[in-house]
């Protein structure tokens, strides 16, 4: 296994982190997403651990509170050992104050994944989403007031744009309140839309990257083709998320295949592999059900994609070029030492 440095922080974690999405779930949503018993759980975790993972990540929406308490369980004596990440944000219960980002909601929900993980601290925690109700300064605030108080060691953010992260940097600098030191967010080969503003935002701040849905919902594990073929037991046969251009990702999997087998890797390793190559990336988060899916993925950190594995599966997955992306890189190419500024691709066709 390999470590990175978490954003700005002193410690390090695994590159691959063993994401708590899959554990319970009897019903809804979360049993198609995983629905795993306790005994299922308790394998993948120490199988994780003893392949040197020592970061795991749940939330407090998770089957409804059922994923933190397996987690705590299944760790044990171990917690001391791992690193912690969980979540707040998402609705816990029907009262009108059981959801959000308030003050009254985090400082409650804190307590409960402290109780349902059978821990003393937390040592991410997470908002899960933007909350529009509620000011920044009061989340922060509270967050802030958690650290202080021993519970949580470091805070960090989940779904939110980049206007949002710098305006929650700003509000902490000015009020000498907690930074968010991570951002967790979809990134994958399918879905790229997180270079445009965040990457570079990212990186100018320092904060780290975790990333989920790496293999866009199972859809680039090599169990989906063109042709309608797949795995009736995977996530996406009946819980199609996130969203993708389903006829771009197919032409995305063609060529992972063919860089797949140059490299003796799963297209699931290259999906892994092209994701851990990007320099933004911290850790990825892993959802696996079975031990073979765990081996399969630590596969991943192993393989080392050339420049031309990158420049073909760039190539076939690339945004499309953007308002002001490509007026930055037009303005700002004579700026660089070596570089002269080219605008013939704009010229007209004769």
């Amino acid at each position: 296994m390999k470590y990175q440095q978490l954003g700005h922080t002193g410690i390090f974690v695994s590159r691959l982190c063993m994401g708590a999405m899959t554990f319970g779930g009897a019903e809804g949503i979360f049993k198609a997403i995983g629905g795993l018993p306790q005994h299922d759980v308790d394998a993948l975790v120490d199988n994780s651990i003893d392949a040197g993972i020592n970061f795991f990540d749940t939330a407090n929406v998770y089957s409804a509170g059922e994923s933190e308490t397996m987690l705590g369980k299944a760790l044990g004596s171990k917690r001391k050992d791992v690193v912690v990440a969980t979540k707040v944000f998402g609705r816990m219960g029907k009262g009108a104050n059981e959801v959000g980002l308030s003050r009254l909601h985090i400082l409650h929900e804190a307590e409960a994944s402290l109780q349902r993980m059978n821990t003393d601290y937390i040592d991410l925690y997470q908002i899960h989403g933007f909350d529009s109700v509620t000011p920044l300064e009061e989340t922060l605030s509270a967050l802030t007031d958690l650290v202080r108080q021993g519970k949580v060691r470091y805070i960090g953010c989940s779904n939110l744009a980049a206007w949002q992260i710098m305006k929650a940097l700003g509000i902490s600098a000015m009020r000498h309140l907690e930074k968010f030191v991570t951002l967790q967010a979809y990134y994958s080969l399918a879905g790229r839309e997180l270079e445009r503003e965040i990457v570079p935002m990212l990186l100018d701040q320092k904060l780290g990257l975790l990333v989920w849905s790496p293999l866009a919902g199972g859809l680039l594990s090599g169990k989906f083709t063109r042709g309608g073929a797949h795995d009736k037991e995977a996530r996406r046969s009946s819980f199609s998320f996130p969203p993708v251009n389903q006829e771009k990702a197919f032409d995305i999997v063609d060529v992972m295949a063919k860089v797949a087998a140059r490299r003796g890797a799963t297209v699931a390793q290259v999906a892994l592999g092209w994701v851990l190559q990007q320099p933004s990336v911290t850790s990825v988060i892993i959802g696996a059900k079975k031990t073979s899916q765990l081996k399969d993925n630590l596969g991943a950190v192993e393989l080392t994609l050339d420049q031309e594995d990158l420049k073909e599966l760039d190539e076939v997955s690339k945004l499309a070029s953007e308002y002001p992306g490509w007026m930055f890189s037009m303005q700002g190419s004579d700026r660089r030492p070596g570089e002269v500024r080219d605008w013939s691709r704009f010229a007209a066709a004769k």
